[in-house]
């Protein structure tokens, strides 16, 4: 026993030196010499076995108890490794079997889970069960206990399901309903912030400077409702916060000088509040781009321009406005206009310089868009004033200066009072400074330039204005001209095809004083013109072409004619002949409801009514025009052009034998023995062998005032000359004899009385006869009935009437003869 005890035994193995990380060793530089010298002798550590030594000296000796346990544990990895659900049996339990290479089986058992043996259990019980105790009634039973069971599982799970829906519901809801608290308190909050900051600013605003910096962050806020309240309420800061003066920044040198404090705070509020103005000024921009805030950011920059066009980044501002005066939008577009109306009008707050800017930017903006824009962009120049007085000198400086002269020379005969004279000089010059320095600072608050300086802004103003309306007048020829029956025409624009040829025409007509008499002869020629020039076209392409003009734009050339030579008080030598053509000639295209009416009659009042010489074979043809005129249209044309006629003829005696009823005509013919009422001409129309047979009927007229004016007309006396005029102008007549302002109906007493005479002898049946509709009669009239305008179209409608009643006797003959053919029907007859 003892020799296997110590057999048993194992020595164990020499304790290793502690282990000590590779970093902390230290070489000294002999032991780093001494082996670089010996390294043949150090070879042999190369073939160590560093693998046995670590398990020799692995730590604790290893036990039999210890490596049974290893082995187990190796057993179980395979197992697990195979996960065929079988468990090896202990091996201390069960003995291994050995095969013929010696190796070591042990038996395997499969593994169950406690839920599968459960089961098998149960069937064993139910089984055993059916088998011995239930009958076949019992089975019965107890399948149908299962069918009910799992029917009511089936009809409790939608029940449940239901209730987890409506449940999901009402939590969605309660959750919007928190949202939507939660929003309005974060809206409440924001306006609160808003409204605090705003206070503040208005009430120390160097102090709370900073604060522009949060205001200008709720911008970013992705409420639009928010975002309004912020550009508004910065709106009403800017305007009370910003100075009266222009803000310019240091220089680099001045930077470096010292200053004090007070010169530094100021510094820093000026900086501030120029860096906050231009980064609203770009947020307005980018607004004005997107549809939701377009009108709020116009508002912002137009009362932004109008309240501070001194400050900082105007030209920015004017920009903007520009660009919109012509917008889609009525709102945006009436604010820009007004704004700019507001500056021609208002010149002390900027001292002119924004209108000669304002007027240079439209005529660009009228050239980018080969003037298709709207008539308000160029009717804003209607506001501008010119000064002509600047530069002159008044005439108490030049008395004041005569005066002068005249006490130079008692100063030359007195000698005696030289003295005097120095004192008096030296006053007057310190006098004169006082002057000029108080004059210099009233010019810089005021803003107001010298005279040369205005004069200036003036010239180039005017050279704008008249550059944008002849472009229009070039382009508008072009479009009329003789290439548009070559080319094919294009749809106009939004705004009509010319919409700036009105606007224009006005333009010229109120400032052609300030034009000079050199480019008098081409505007003349350029309205001769646009006059005729839908006269010289068929009137085929007349249809098809949309960009002709219209009868009132025809009419404004020629009072633009008229106006532009009365200005100038007769000085250019043009014969206006060619416009009393066309005017004739329109008198007959007018339309009521096409064309403008006001435009007619001060048409008829500047080029008949106001014209001094006039030949008589034209004021003839005019009479008979406006007679024929006044007996197709409306009481307002009729009554001014009635009037236009009475003036006429109290002007020209000679033209009064129209009013006898002649067999042959009027008793002065004139060159023209015959009367040609479609004659272009009215010097070759022959009006003076003609009678005015239009009063008789203008006479019977149901407008009580138009037939009295009728008859007052055709009872005025050939001998007598009358030389008072009528108070009434066209304009006047067309104005209160207008649709608009008009209320009157015509009174039909004769009718009522016989209509009554008529009830009282019928019997009591055909009194409570219902009255007709009026409105329905016409609309079945129209269905059933067309009214002819035209000799042709009467000949086609009667030869398409003819055809159809020639087709139903056609067929009632073949119907007879059919029938006289037929035995039964000779029977019948």
């Amino acid at each position: 026993m003892g020799k296997n005890r110590r057999k048993q035994k194992v020595i164990p193995p020499p304790l290793l030196p502690p282990d000590v990380a590779e970093e902390d060793i230290e070489f000294s530089d002999e032991d780093l010499k001494y082996v670089k010298e010996n390294t043949d002798y150090a070879q042999f550590v190369s073939q160590i076995d560093t693998a046995a030594i670590n398990k020799q000296c692995g730590g604790r000796v290893m036990t039999v108890e210890d490596k049974y346990e290893e082995e187990r544990s190796k057993r179980k990895t395979l197992q697990e490794e195979k996960g065929n659900g079988e468990i090896l049996v202990d091996p201390v339990d069960v003995l291994p079997v050995k095969t013929l290479d010696g190796k070591l089986h042990y038996r395997t058992e499969s593994k169950k889970s406690k839920l599968a043996e459960a089961d098998t259990d149960e069937a064993e019980k139910d089984v055993l069960e059916d088998e011995h105790v239930l009958n076949k009634s019992q089975r019965r039973e107890k399948a149908k206990k299962s069918k009910r069971e799992a029917k009511k599982h089936e009809k409790d799970l939608p029940d449940e399901i239901l209730q987890e829906e409506e449940e999901t519901s009402q939590a969605a809801v309660l959750a919007e309903v928190k949202e939507e608290l939660s929003a309005e308190e974060s809206f409440e909050n924001k306006k609160n912030k808003i409204a605090e900051l705003g206070m503040l600013l208005l009430s120390d605003p160097e102090a709370n400077i900073k604060t522009l910096k949060d205001m200008l962050d709720i911008c970013k806020d992705q409420n639009t409702k928010i975002v309004k309240l912020a550009l508004l309420s910065l709106l009403a800061v800017f305007k009370d916060i910003i100075p009266g003066y222009r803000i310019r920044l240091p220089t680099e040198k001045e930077l470096e000088m010292k200053i004090s404090k007070e010169v530094k705070k100021t510094r820093f509020y000026e900086s501030t509040l120029l860096k906050a103005y231009k980064s609203y000024l770009q947020k307005l921009i980018i607004f004005e781009k997107q549809s939701v805030y377009n009108q709020i950011a116009n508002r912002c920059l137009c009362t932004l321009l109008e309240a501070v066009p001194h400050f900082n980044y105007r030209d920015n501002l004017l920009i903007a406005v520009v660009r919109n005066i012509s917008s889609p939008d009525e709102v945006v577009r009436r604010l820009c206009c007004s704004t700019i109306r507001y500056l021609f009008s208002n010149e002390g707050k900027h001292g002119g310089e924004l209108t000669v800017q304002a007027v240079r930017l439209i005529a660009d903006h009228v050239k980018a868009h080969n003037c298709q824009l709207h008539p308000n962009a160029i009717e804003v120049f209607m506001s501008i004033r010119f000064d002509e007085d600047i530069g002159k000198p008044n005439k108490e400086d030049e008395h004041n200066k005569k005066y002068k002269k005249n006490n130079k020379r008692k100063t030359q005969e007195e000698q005696n009072q030289v003295q005097e004279n120095e004192r008096k000089k030296s006053k007057k010059d310190m006098m004169s400074k006082i002057r000029d320095e108080v004059s210099a600072d009233h010019r810089g608050v005021t803003y107001e330039p010298d005279a040369k300086e205005r004069r200036k802004m003036q010239t180039e103003t005017l050279s704008a204005v008249f550059e944008t309306y002849f472009r229009i007048l070039r382009n508008t020829m072009y479009t009329i001209g003789e290439r548009t029956e070559e080319i094919p025409t294009s749809n106009p624009g939004a705004f009509g095809s010319h919409p700036l040829l009105a606007p224009c025409l006005d333009g010229l007509a109120k400032f052609t004083q300030q034009l000079d008499l050199d480019y008098m002869g081409d505007l003349m020629n350029y309205l001769k013109k646009l006059a005729s020039s839908s006269s010289s076209v068929s009137n085929n392409t007349k249809q098809k072409n949309s960009k002709l003009l219209t009868v009132s734009e025809r009419l404004r050339c020629c009072l633009v004619a008229f106006k532009v030579m009365r200005s100038n008080l007769n000085a250019l030598n043009v014969d206006l002949q060619d416009f009393f053509v066309q005017l004739y000639n329109l008198i007959l295209e007018y339309r009521p409801g096409r064309d403008s009416g006001v435009i007619l009659a001060e048409s008829l009042k500047i080029m008949l009514c106001d014209d001094r010489h006039q030949d008589m074979q034209k004021a003839a043809a005019f009479v008979k025009r406006l007679a024929t005129f006044a007996l197709c249209f409306g009481c307002a044309e009729s009554m001014s052009a009635l009037v236009t006629l009475k003036t006429l003829l109290q002007k020209n005696v000679k033209c009064r034998n129209l009013l006898e009823n002649d067999a042959g005509g009027g008793s002065v013919s004139g060159s023209i023995a015959k009367y040609q009422p479609y004659a272009t001409d009215p010097n070759l129309s022959g009006a003076l062998a003609t009678v005015l047979w239009e009063l008789s009927l203008l006479s019977k007229h149901y407008h009580p005032a138009i037939s009295t004016m009728a008859t007052t007309v055709s009872n005025m006396n050939t001998s007598q000359s009358q030389t008072f005029l009528s108070a009434v102008t066209p304009q006047q007549a067309f104005a209160d004899f207008s649709l608009v302002k008009e209320s009157f109906e015509p009174k039909n007493e004769s009718r009522k009385l016989n209509n009554k005479r008529k009830r009282e002898s019928l019997p009591e049946e055909a009194k409570n006869v219902p009255e007709i509709d009026m409105v329905k009669l016409s609309k079945k009239l129209k269905e059933n009935f067309t009214i002819l305008r035209d000799i042709k179209e009467d000949e086609r409608v009667r030869m398409e009437l003819q055809s159809e009643e020639k087709k139903p006797l056609k067929k009632q003959n073949n119907v007879v003869k059919k029938k006289l053919k037929n035995p039964k029907s000779k029977k019948q007859i």
